[in-house]
């Protein structure tokens, strides 16, 4: 049994909460926040049953923990990580693992002198759609790829406190809070590109809406996202991929959401493996149920139960995925393909 502390309880620390609550061996003893009162409201919200301090010492002191879960804003990734390396817990920590990549490679190299057990964030590796693409590719059903396009929309994300996800400083503007996604990703799939060419739009927030070429020999790859929507457009989510013996499409809004047309067959929904979750009841965010959340923790959970490190979203995949991010709001700043 894994007892878990969650750094940071706002909606995603209020999904993960959830999900332990699903899970045999996570055990949830703790909540650190300290704005008190969003936090207990979010408590009650949930019907939960567990003490909220105001810092992570406190709560280390008053409970024997295996994980600290780390879904705080991302200016205090860093910090809270390296105190659970210091500390010598297991840490899950929610992406982007680090703002800029130098901190996210020194907090890699970090984890790995500890030898702690580690995990981030990157949820689309575990998304039961990018799964099955996963798979697909992966088993070269159809044939080699050839081309690959995802697409990642959304009105403001004004569900933060203070708005900080509004402040380029803190949240890196869409680049690294919405667009990451789609490059760790691609990450997974392809391996880290040779080069990125951006180009985009910038507001208050940042850039706000980017399209992102991904130099790969012998695949066409390209990533758009932007949360410059209206306040009440809502979310979208979706990727194409062409094959040389089929096509697969995915659409967040569409029923069935993933579809293959293979040869000369008609188009058919594609299977995929749809956690047996339930509903989320936090609200907000980009879900209505625990899907990717739930598979990420899962494995997480699993590996540290059976003493095995995770190898999926690992702490250096992560720096390499902020690296890539960097790369491109390099790429946008200069209108110049960045090579990595």
């Amino acid at each position: 049994m894994q007892n878990i502390v969650i750094a940071g309880f706002g909606f995603m620390g209020g999904m993960h909460a959830q999900v332990y609550g699903k899970l045999a061996g996570a055990k949830l003893v703790a909540i650190v926040d300290a704005n008190r009162a969003a936090a207990e409201a979010n408590i009650k919200k949930l019907g939960l049953n567990v003490p909220l301090y105001p810092d992570l010492d406190d709560a280390l002191a008053k409970h024997a923990v295996d994980v600290i879960d780390v879904c705080l804003p991302t200016p205090f990734h860093v910090e809270y990580a390296l105190r659970a390396v210091s500390a010598k817990k297991a840490l899950f920590c929610e992406k982007p693992f680090a703002r800029t990549p130098k901190e996210a490679a020194d907090l890699a190299s970090a984890i790995e002198k500890a030898k702690i057990k580690a995990q981030v964030g990157h949820c689309l590796r575990f998304w039961p759609e990018y799964q099955a693409l996963t798979d697909f590719v992966r088993a070269k059903r159809g044939g080699r790829l050839l081309s690959m396009s995802l697409q990642r929309r959304s009105s403001p994300p004004a569900y933060t406190v203070g708005n900080w996800l509004a402040n380029p400083k803190l949240s890196g503007g869409a680049a690294f809070d919405l667009h990451i996604h789609d490059t760790d990703f691609i990450h997974h799939l392809l391996g880290r590109p040779k080069a990125v060419t951006s180009i985009g739009t910038k507001d208050k927030s940042g850039w706000c809406h980017i399209y992102t070429n991904y130099r790969y020999p012998g695949v066409a790859v390209a990533a758009e996202a932007g949360w410059n929507y209206p306040s009440k457009w809502g979310f979208f989510m979706a990727f194409q991929c062409v094959f040389e013996n089929a096509a697969i499409e995915y659409d967040s809004t569409a029923n069935p959401t993933l579809t293959v047309t293979m040869k000369d067959e008609a188009k058919k929904p594609l299977a995929f493996a749809q956690p047996q979750a339930g509903e989320s009841a936090s609200g907000g965010g980009n879900i209505s149920t625990l899907g990717g959340y739930f598979n990420e923790l899962a494995y997480f959970i699993d590996c540290l139960e059976n003493g095995r490190t995770p190898a999926i979203a690992t702490p250096r995949q992560a720096a390499d995925s902020v690296r890539t991010a960097a790369a491109e709001i390099r790429s946008l700043q200069t209108g110049r393909t960045v090579r990595l």
